[in-house]
């Protein structure tokens, strides 16, 4: 029995998981690995389940017949893989479908994970598609970076530690950093924490699940880093791109819920004021159908 399984939760990106999937086994035959690899399509209408069931019938292929989100779809899988039981593996690396996994990646963040007994969770070193680095892992988000997100500052600040950022340095060389949470798109975590502080929170439809799933583990004495020798390439939101408006509400429902869970109430009471200032901003000029979300999320945070 493999000690991984990978798990992808896909929406309409035929053609992106079928290079992440080509990628994914190219990477696991040339570094000598055997893995299960899990595919939870979300109801897709490209055709996603015949391209998986017929090019990759290794694949473990849920089909849905809706569109569970990405937190249920990959809980789905994590269900599914628990019931192994003593044939589980040990590690499960969450991947997006939108990514294309560099040869040796899954073995670098394997190598990461065994040496640091601690690790709960690994992120590989993400990559946009011309090669050039994407911020791949962040502090946990508080006050400051609301500031950032809602109001123009000078643009030399945003990718410094000021915002939550890691030096790029780090990113440079082989060796694994400590980070409060990678990105979601591409990270390994050990099934002992899953066992430890239980699968991703479904309160989060998408965005954010990753970064309180992290502080959970944070909390319950695990750590995260990020692997710079694990490369993977990233084409971010793809997805998402498809219902932008509704990504909006879900993205900024999503951070309401983590300032609630995560931060005192000093903390909340000035996150709310920064985020109603910010989307009132935001709403000037707008789309009826922005102006609308705004609303909508100046509520949300009300509620929380």
């Amino acid at each position: 029995m493999p000690d991984l399984a990978i798990v992808i939760v896909s929406w309409n990106v035929r053609d992106l998981l079928a290079g992440c999937l080509r990628s994914l086994f190219t990477d696991l035959e040339q570094s000598d690995l055997e893995a299960q690899v899990w595919v939870v399509d979300n109801g897709s209408a490209d055709g996603t389940p015949t391209m998986v069931a017929e090019a990759f019938p290794s694949v473990h292929l849920f089909a849905s017949d809706e569109n569970l989100g990405f937190v249920r779809g990959n809980n789905h899988a994590l269900r599914e893989i628990q019931r192994l039981e003593v044939q589980a593996p040990r590690f499960i690396w969450l991947l997006n479908p939108d990514t294309e996994v560099l040869p040796g990646a899954t073995r670098a963040l394997i190598a990461a994970l065994e040496a640091a007994p601690q690790a709960g969770v690994a992120g590989a070193k993400l990559l946009y598609p011309d090669g050039a680095l994407q911020q791949s892992a962040f502090r946990f988000p508080g006050v400051v970076q609301l500031i950032f997100e809602q109001f123009p500052l000078p643009p030399r600040l945003y990718d410094t530690p000021i915002n939550g950022r890691y030096a790029r340095r780090l990113y440079q060389g082989d060796a694994p950093f400590v980070v409060d949470h990678p990105l979601g798109a591409s990270m390994m975590v050990r099934a002992k924490a899953i066992a430890d502080v239980g699968l991703l929170d479904e309160m989060f439809w998408m965005y954010c699940e990753e970064i309180d799933w992290c502080w959970r583990m944070r909390k319950a004495g695990w750590r995260a880093y990020c692997v710079p020798a694990a490369r993977v390439i990233h084409y971010a939101g793809r997805s998402s791109a498809q219902v932008r408006v509704p990504s909006f509400v879900n993205l900024w429902t999503s951070r309401a819920r983590l300032y609630a869970r995560h931060h005192g109430p000093l903390t909340r009471r000035l996150s709310r004021m920064l985020v109603q200032a910010g989307m009132k901003r935001r709403a000037r000029g707008a789309s009826p159908e922005m102006v609308a979300a705004c609303q909508r999320v100046i509520q949300i945070w009300e509620d929380v």
